[in-house]
């Protein structure tokens, strides 16, 4: 990190060094720009989130970080298990059988997101860990400086900038403080808990899924599970459940006891007990610092959104704006999405590629729709958890579901009815799509049914089908082949986002698309 002192000016200031901001800064770095980074904590610092999706390859790449990465020794994710309610088996997620690099890694946070700070330094960026912004300054509805203050020895100052990225986390300084427009999601009203175990198994030990991340939905139907391998050994498991759910077990565990309470390592091991493939998997294994406060630890899990995440030379990245329930592994993708959309439209800004107002808004774009495709996702998954409708008109926002499915709406709709007002009906539609992600099938079913079966039924350039158009097709002589052409359609909205390089520059917002070339960063007319 920088020892010299902060300086009181700066071209852009980042606030917050976790993989949004740190990911901005270093974006912005190579460009030339000036670049000065205030993280509040000291770094290292812990942090959940240790599951990626194999995307983060390609954005690590593309400022030059992938090898650092690749070589630190973080447990590789050949894919993910997902094993959900009305399913006899789980379905398996294979990342690598295609393509070895495609493979990602489970991380430990503290030392991926230090290794990620420490890169945007060495990128250009001056970083400053333990050093708080505790307040901004605006002229008109632009913030032009900021108060910080390092949280070791009290010191205090004042920096000026041309250009703001709030990445500052779930506190959010701009979406919480000044903006006030953070919008919860009451249908993922959830709460986490979770421990770190050692000794445990691995799944399909000596194959090719060794080590693969397995997810398991509570017997109960009020949440699910997480087993995640790490490199130093350990395993965490966590649960996520609906807060009411938990509130209420608490209640009658505490009634059961008499009144003497029921802490929340008891409660963690005892809904760890409805996840029986976990359970299993975990073996003779040893939760670490077993029977004391430290053993398990909790977060609120609410997932949240913004009216916007732009404004007047200002972007905000990451959770900062927006936090999606962690069962898609999407927080760090999405941290990433923030921190390189900031990033490119503050140098189409400073470049004079488009007005700063379109920048903005291809900013706020981008990320809405982001947001809005991995939160009908995890609705649709948790719609089978909870084996229930679920109500979330108030949750989506139409135009961010417009620019997120366009491939898919004229599907779910009909062609006629496109342009009408989003219904609840289409959402639930959409859902019932998506949740064919986490379809029970693994790689030899789909070999199998690939043989059998049209080529063109499942080439990923095919026409998308729902269920319907499937059922039409096959009838009721090859469930199996059902099951597996409904996992490969609900895929094809998702995945385009794992290759983020070419999904930024061929996706249009506002008659702009990404310019994604060292030198050249910034926006285009489309």
């Amino acid at each position: 990190m920088a020892i010299q002192p902060v300086p009181t000016s700066t071209q852009i200031l980042v606030v917050g060094g976790g993989p949004a901001g740190s990911y901005a800064a270093a974006a912005l770095a190579r460009e030339g720009f000036e670049v000065t980074l205030l993280e509040a904590a000291k770094f290292p610092r812990y942090h959940i989130g240790e599951s990626l999706l194999p995307s983060v390859r390609r954005f690590l790449a593309f400022i030059g970080a992938e090898e650092l990465v690749m070589n630190h020794g973080f447990t590789v994710k050949p894919g993910a298990a997902v094993k959900l309610n009305q399913y006899k088996r789980e379905g398996y997620t294979d990342f690598i059988a295609m393509n070895p690099a495609n493979g990602c890694w489970n991380v430990i946070r503290s030392e991926f997101d230090d290794l990620l700070l420490r890169h945007a330094s060495k990128c250009g960026a001056i970083v400053f860990d333990n050093t708080r912004v505790t307040e901004l300054q605006f002229e008109g509805d632009r913030p032009v400086s900021a108060n910080w203050r390092n949280t070791s020895t009290g010191i205090e100052g004042h920096i000026s900038f041309d250009y703001l990225v709030d990445a500052s986390g779930r506190n959010g300084i701009m979406s919480t403080k000044y903006l006030k427009n953070r919008r919860y999601n009451q249908a993922l009203n959830n709460v986490a808990c979770w421990g770190y175990w050692d000794g445990t198994n691995s799944y399909m030990p000596g194959t090719t899924r060794d080590n693969a991340v397995w997810i398991e939905a509570l017997e109960d139907e009020s949440g699910w599970a997480w087993f995640i391998p790490l490199h130093d050994g350990s395993t965490s498991v966590g649960i996520v459940i609906d807060q009411e759910s938990s509130n209420r077990k608490k209640k009658a565990s505490r009634a059961a006891s008499g009144g003497s309470g029921s802490n929340l390592l008891a409660h963690y091991k005892e809904e760890l007990r409805r996840a029986p493939g976990a359970i299993k998997l975990i073996g003779k294994g040893t939760l670490r610092n077993d029977g004391t406060s430290e053993a398990v630890k909790s977060a609120s899990d609410f997932s949240y959104s913004a009216s916007s995440y732009a404004g007047n030379h200002f972007r905000v990245a990451g959770d900062s704006g927006a936090f999606i329930d962690p069962f898609f592994s999407s927080g760090v993708h999405l941290a990433f999405t923030g921190g390189l959309s900031a990033a490119l439209t503050i140098a189409a800004s400073i470049r004079g590629l488009t007005s700063e107002e379109d920048a903005q808004r291809w900013h706020t774009s981008k990320i809405g729709s982001s947001y809005t495709r991995f939160l009908l996702v995890v609705l649709g998954t948790y719609k089978q958890i909870r084996s229930q409708a679920m109500p979330v008109m108030s949750d989506v926002d139409e135009d961010n579901f417009d620019k997120a499915f366009d491939i898919l709406r004229p599907v779910i709709q009909g062609t006629a009815d496109v342009g009408k007002t989003l219904t609840e009906d289409e959402l639930q539609k959409t859902m019932d799509f998506c949740r064919h992600i986490f379809a029970p099938t693994d790689p030899e079913m789909h070999s199998a049914v690939k043989s059998r079966l049209d080529p063109t039924l499942t080439s990923p350039d095919a026409p998308i089908m729902i269920e319907g158009d499937i059922d039409r097709l096959l009838g009721n002589t090859d469930e199996e082949a059902k099951i597996v052409l409904s996992e490969i359609n609900a895929r094809k909205p998702i995945h385009t986002m794992y290759n983020p390089t070419e999904y930024f520059a061929a996706e249009e917002h506002f008659g702009f698309k990404a310019v994604l070339e060292r030198g050249k960063l910034g926006l285009v007319t489309a």
